[in-house]
């Protein structure tokens, strides 16, 4: 608040408009007003406030920089029907297969149909994909799909989407950007001290509070509309190809506020991401390489993924993910091999020139050597319950990409598919939100965050250990393959380090990691609890104690 001193000198000096000015500015920075709220900052959510931005103000808040999201990380690229012999029908069948018999198909169709339009609302935006010499696209294929449809550039198709979306967001007039910003709670009916319980049907969200961590300082962000758009939860686990950012903070935020949460029992791991065991986040190896030629083999060199299904290295991330662990835990070792060496090497450094730089970084030669690959943590499945326009249960609250849980992709995601997921649904939810946000009012007597009481926490030791344990339970009992007994276990020490952070939480100024563990064991906890829910043995999820896949 504006300090006594200044406002004293102000009066004495007969300037009371500038006092008042200075407080009104004072309190708007505690509390700020916009139409659309979002949180968020990959392909998602920056897409949703640029579809927005010319009819309303936009704020987006985002814990890190602006670029930095699981989009900037996606290396293979974007799946959309482009030419012949590929049609709406076959990439509509390749979806339904890979997700087990769980995708919702009038999603699917939804989804397919309208990406060429959003291919080229990218490219309008600035995004360059590969082409040929002719002019036309050089399509990539990866496992599940029956034709080539990739579009991507190089092999590093997410940075360039990001690129050149946030240079379109940073230039428009109407978007605040709140970078380093961290979105603590949601905003309902349960801060004016009314009863809010699941599955109720009058839940509204009027916001959120976010904090500074530079100031220490929570601010209420009040909207007519809010979007969730904070991508994944790789985190929860020991190895992923996440960024350090995908935490799961929506999904739990959400959880909180009672929305329903849904299919968080498919957790995709990503067959092949670099063994280094030293660095994190891991170093992903695109399955576009796989589709290129490459394929997977033993340390002692023998190809073994026709074993397992007669598509071999390009059968589908679940099994191929499987089909991996499994051979480790058989023969002991710590890693398979990824096998380039017979293919053009010219051909291979100029589709893969990212990949190939960071396996010289570390001394190997991918043209020369195996590349030795583990699989990670990879994308969420399941997610925040949204209708056909993105909108959650709780009203007047969207969410978008892989933070929510629309259908698509069933079981087990098609690759490529999550981009073109998420731009599209940002489409149909800008064209609904645009149509009813000045329906809904600002909720002007949203209390303050209170903090009274809670001290700094100098012992970080008790974050960090205890997220430590978090991400060693969810590896070894709720990874590729589960069991009744090993989800019990992992609820039972979960719910320890759920009581500890809790009464942390409650004692202390609010820091980063803090809100991060709290939100990665809650989301620990939906994933555990819908496994436990699911008696059968299905796409991503596969249980012991029913080896039988459907499908």
């Amino acid at each position: 608040m504006l300090h006594p001193q200044v406002v004293t000198v102000l009066i004495t000096d007969n300037q009371w408009y500038y006092s008042l000015y200075l407080c009104f500015f004072s309190i708007h920075h505690m509390k700020r007003e916009v139409d659309f709220l979002i949180i968020g900052s990959g392909l998602a959510g920056l897409s949703f406030a640029l579809k927005v931005a010319d009819h309303a103000k936009v704020c987006i808040v985002t814990k890190d920089k602006l670029d930095e999201s699981n989009t900037k990380y996606a290396q293979g690229g974007i799946a959309a029907v482009t030419y012949p012999p590929d049609n709406f029908d076959k990439h509509i069948q390749d979806t339904l297969i890979s997700g087990a018999g769980l995708c919702d198909e009038e999603t699917v169709r939804n989804i397919v149909s309208e990406a060429p339009a959003q291919i080229q609302q990218l490219v309008e935006w600035g995004t360059n994909f590969d082409k040929k010499p002719d002019g036309t696209y050089d399509l990539a294929r990866e496992g599940g799909h029956s034709e080539h449809r990739i579009l991507h550039h190089k092999d590093i198709t997410g940075f360039e989407v990001e690129r050149a979306i946030c240079e379109k967001v940073r230039q428009h007039k109407n978007i605040e950007i709140l970078e380093n910003y961290f979105a603590v709670d949601l905003i309902t009916q349960h801060h004016l001290g009314k009863l809010v319980k699941r599955y109720h049907t009058d839940i509204d969200c009027f916001g959120a509070y976010v904090i500074n961590f530079e100031t220490r300082k929570v601010q209420t962000v009040m909207a007519r509309v809010t979007v969730m758009a904070t991508g994944g939860c790789g985190n929860i686990y020991n190895t992923t190809s996440n960024p350090e950012v995908a935490t799961g903070d929506g999904i739990a935020m959400v959880y909180r506020a009672k929305g329903i949460i849904d299919n968080m029992e498919f957790i995709q791991f990503h067959p092949t991401t670099l063994y280094n065991p030293a660095e994190k986040p891991s170093f992903l190896i695109t399955e576009a390489m796989r589709g290129h030629g490459a394929i997977l083999k033993t340390i002692d060199g023998k190809e073994f993924m026709q074993k397992y299904d007669p598509r071999g290295s390009l059968a589908t991330r679940d099994i191929v993910a499987r089909a991996i662990d499994n051979e480790m835990k058989i023969r002991g070792d710590e890693h398979v091999y990824l096998d380039a060496r017979h293919l053009d090497p010219k051909g291979l450094i100029d589709h893969f020139p990212n990949i190939y730089e960071k396996c010289k970084s570390v001394g190997i030669d991918i043209t020369k050597d195996m590349i030795p690959v583990v699989p990670g943590a990879h994308f969420l499945c399941g997610g925040i319950k949204v209708d056909k326009n993105g909108l959650s249960t709780i009203n007047r609250l969207y969410a978008l990409g892989e933070t929510s849980c629309t259908g698509l992709h069933g079981a087990n995601r098609l690759a490529s598919n999550s981009l073109i997921e998420a731009i599209v649904y940002a489409e149909r939810a800008s064209k609904h939100a645009l149509v009813h946000y000045k329906e809904f009012a600002i909720q002007h007597n949203i209390p303050e965050w209170n903090d009274e009481g809670t001290t700094h926490t100098e012992e970080m030791i008790l974050i960090t250990q205890n997220a430590k344990e978090m991400q060693q339970i969810m590896s070894n009992y709720v990874g590729i393959v589960r069991s009744n007994l090993r989800l019990k276990r992992a609820m039972d020490r979960l719910q320890i380090i759920f009581d500890e952070t809790e009464e942390l939480y409650k004692e202390s100024i609010l820091s980063q990691k803090l809100c991060e563990l709290r939100n990665m064991i809650n989301v620990g906890y939906l994933v555990i609890k819908s496994a436990q829910a699911r008696k059968e043995s299905r796409g991503l999820h596969y249980t012991l104690d029913y080896p039988n896949l459907k499908s």
